[in-house]
């Protein structure tokens, strides 16, 4: 894969464009990620059921990116990957037709297969596009227009739940709106900038170009930070306890909200300062994982909320910045797929692991332990990573 300079007006014009796709595809996944807890909750699943089905959510969306970031490489086949990725979230409006919490899980994963198929292929045309103009700040604009569709799906989904005495049949189908925009728009993009921005072949040699030391250690040190991290899901599922149906997406819309103020800036920072300002967002969720546990009331789980969202922010904007910085072009796919693979398996674990935590009596204490241990044994292998350096 070639990396070649674009002018700076065209690239941040692709990657406002690319924004913009991910914010339509925001509002329909974002909206319903917010309601999908307490909806599960609704149908019969427990925390622990909440919990793995989140984490394995995360799973596939994460892990299976590691053959679709392969197939990117191997067939240059990118916009294919994205259409289908995208064209997976109809599964959202049919989330209204479930009546048991299995046939809802179904959806759910569907959905996260989407998110799969289609981030690797954006990724690598994002961070090619992105180079002049830094890898930090290309993936901090696409996250803060992201974000805004993270902000108006919840906010859909919870005036529709307050209007409709709690339809959550018609909340779903409502998502179908955007899905059309959506599916719209990205034909749109792909006739304007889909043969601007091809990416040639690189030759044999280079096509064997390796991953570096750096790279896996980057991969264990957020692997470490994120099975330490709560899953957003289980701060919803207890929140369901202390709010409202309607209010519960807004406790997920102010993380959104938090996430898109911080993203951009966050971006910026990791130009300036590089990999060790990932040391703040790894002490920063400390916070939300032990304040969900031990919360008993509505202002702690909100105070959780915050924190998560400010840490967030900070993953969405800069961790995939860093994988474009210690991977060369030609294995891009590849590490983006590897990287996701195991963030995938950590969601999986912190899913059910705080899933066990929230529903068994009497594990605060261990729950602390847990959250300290994993961001201090983050912090020391993020040390251990003396540099990063443009791939």
């Amino acid at each position: 894969m070639n990396e070649k300079k674009f002018s700076l007006s065209l690239a941040y014009k692709a990657i406002v464009l690319f924004g913009i796709v991910s914010l339509l595809g925001d509002i329909i996944y974002e909206g319903c990620r917010g309601l999908v807890p307490d909806y599960l909750k609704f149908l019969g699943a427990t925390a622990f059921i909440v919990g793995v089905i989140g984490g394995l959510g995360e799973f596939i969306g994460y892990s299976v990116r590691l053959v679709s970031g392969f197939l990117a490489d191997t067939m240059k086949a990118y916009w294919l990957f994205i259409f289908l990725g995208y064209g997976l979230l109809v599964s959202i409006p049919l989330l209204g037709f479930s009546f048991t919490w299995q046939v809802a899980a179904v959806f759910v994963l569907l959905e996260r297969l989407g998110k799969a198929l289609r981030t690797p292929s954006r990724d690598i045309i994002l961070s090619v596009i992105g180079k002049e103009v830094g890898t930090g700040k290309t993936f901090g604009i696409h996250e803060l227009l992201d974000q805004i569709g993270a902000i108006v799906g919840p906010a859909i989904v919870a005036v529709s739940m307050l209007t409709s005495g709690n339809d959550y049949r018609l909340t779903f189908l409502i998502l179908l709106l955007p899905y059309i925009s959506l599916m719209s728009f990205l034909t749109y993009v792909y006739k304007r900038i889909g043969k601007t921005y091809k990416i040639a072949k690189e030759d044999a040699e280079k096509q064997k170009a390796g991953l570096p030391r750096t790279f896996y250690v980057y991969t264990l040190t957020v692997v470490m930070n994120t099975v330490g991290l709560i899953p957003v899901a289980l701060i919803l599922y207890k929140a369901s306890f202390f709010f409202a149906e309607w209010l519960v997406p807004i406790v997920y819309l102010m993380i959104q909200g938090i996430d898109a103020s911080i993203a951009l800036a966050a971006g910026h920072a990791y130009d300036r300062f590089g990999v060790k300002f990932l040391a703040l967002p790894f002490l920063l969720a400390i916070i939300p994982s032990i304040l969900t546990v031990v919360g008993n009331n509505a202002p702690i789980i909100v105070v959780a909320a915050v924190f998560f969202g400010l840490v967030l922010g900070m993953q969405e904007s800069i961790y995939r910045a860093a994988v474009a910085d210690v991977a060369p072009v030609a294995s891009r796919g590849r590490a983006y797929g590897i990287f996701s693979t195991a963030y995938g398996v950590s969601f999986l674990i912190s899913g059910a692991i705080y899933g066990f935590f929230l529903d068994m009596a009497g594990t605060a204490l261990i729950a602390i332990i847990y959250a300290l241990s994993a961001q201090f044994l983050a912090l020391v292998l993020l040390n251990s990573i003396r540099s990063v350096t443009s791939a």
